[in-house]
């Protein structure tokens, strides 16, 4: 469970970097795709007592919100491929200026 909620953030992290929308909202489907399959480890886990049906549920709601986000997200960066498929400059993720330290 621990790896497909990191593989989430993980997705969107390399997709964004990827620097174009087609890119970034593939892997944003990829996220979503670790979504379900959270949401669906947390079947199992209530089924063999790992969580209990409160657990089990609060779990698999979220896991639907993220989702929607991010299916909200693919749309909005769909509609931007042809529009100058660009993301902004290289490493987007980690810039910052020495003033941070």
């Amino acid at each position: 469970m621990t790896r497909a909620a990191v593989s989430i953030a993980s997705n969107i992290a390399e997709g964004y970097e990827r620097g174009t929308n087609k890119e970034f909202a593939r892997f944003v489907n990829i996220a979503k795709g670790s979504a379900a399959e959270l949401r669906t480890q947390a079947y199992i886990a209530n089924q063999v007592g790992l969580l209990n049906d409160e657990q089990r549920s609060e779990l698999v709601e979220e896991t639907k919100g993220v989702a929607g986000m991010l299916q909200k997200l693919v749309n909005a960066r769909n509609n931007q491929v042809g529009e100058g498929d660009d993301l902004a400059g290289p490493d987007r993720l980690n810039q910052h200026s020495d003033d941070d330290s």
